[in-house]
């Protein structure tokens, strides 16, 4: 179970809001200046964390907990998520065209395990929305049988 993430934006409470509004949830000033939590209220109490672009975390000294960063922006990220939310595909795809960011809904089929929207929040940072309509597709996706029907039987990993 996975309660949260967190992201960094160029307009950080740009994209809290139009997260908030896929998600059906509300905006928040977060604890780092500049930053917002968006949180749909679910009963797992997920939620996205959106600071500024550049900022990272890193790992406090000796007993020091955890903390934000500024770093140099980058254009692109490697972490992404894929959620479910409240709303169909085309309200979606209609929200990400209104900010001008690239959405594409891709269909199950022809190598393609799962119905998802691919939303590109500003561009740079992958978003894998399953509408109702999509979610018990991934679901039925992500089951042992078919995960090892796509990938093969799981690695034995031994820690070194």
């Amino acid at each position: 179970m996975i309660h949260h993430i967190s992201i960094d934006a160029r307009d950080p409470l740009r994209v809290a809001g139009v997260l908030a509004e896929i998600w059906k949830g509300k905006v928040y000033k977060f604890l780092v200046p500049g930053s917002y939590l968006v949180m749909p209220f679910d009963k797992y109490g997920s939620h996205i964390v959106v600071f500024k672009s550049g900022d990272v975390w890193v790992p406090g000294a000796d007993v020091q907990s955890a903390k934000v960063f500024q770093t140099a922006p980058t254009d692109f990220v490697s972490a992404h998520a894929a959620i479910s939310v409240p709303i169909d595909d085309r309200q979606i795809e209609q929200i990400g065209q209104r900010e001008g960011w690239r959405v594409l809904t891709r269909k199950q089929g022809n190598g393609i395990p799962f119905s998802a929207v691919e939303f590109w929040v500003e561009n740079r940072c992958l978003f894998e929305f399953f509408s109702p309509e999509f979610a018990p597709q991934y679901l039925q996706t992500m089951q042992p049988e078919a995960i090892e029907q796509m990938l093969g039987q799981p690695l034995d990993f031994v820690p070194a």
